[in-house]
């Protein structure tokens, strides 16, 4: 099994900066893309970004694109989520997840990401 360990949450002025971190550690770590997701307070889980464990490439959400980049270390076994511009409406658990085809099925912990206003 994959385990799925976030860092790098916190407490952030709005307009501030935040960069998350996701080590998968276990069976040898093969996916096909891992992705970003966040939960706030009663509301859904929602996709932030995605990145092809592959290629590299990458989708954002609508509301974090330009503001947030999504970034992979394949050696490290690390995918990343720098996160600018930070709004009070980013406030939220980001989760990280593994994809090994069409859906995710590994998840992490979950990390506070707060922005203050």
């Amino acid at each position: 099994q994959v385990q799925l360990v976030e860092s790098g949450g916190g407490l952030v002025q709005a307009g501030g900066s935040l960069r998350l971190s996701c080590a998968a550690s276990g069976r040898t770590f093969r996916c096909s893309a891992m992705g970003w997701f966040r939960q706030a307070p009663g509301k859904e889980r929602e996709f932030v970004a995605t990145i092809n464990w592959s290629s590299g490439s990458t989708y954002y959400a609508d509301s974090v694109k330009g503001r947030f980049t999504i970034s992979r270390d394949k050696a490290k076994n690390t995918v990343y989520l720098q996160m600018n511009s930070l709004k009070p409406e980013d406030t939220a658990v980001y989760y990280c997840s593994a994809s090994y085809g069409s859906s995710y099925t590994d998840w992490g912990q979950g990390t506070q990401v707060t922005v203050s206003s």
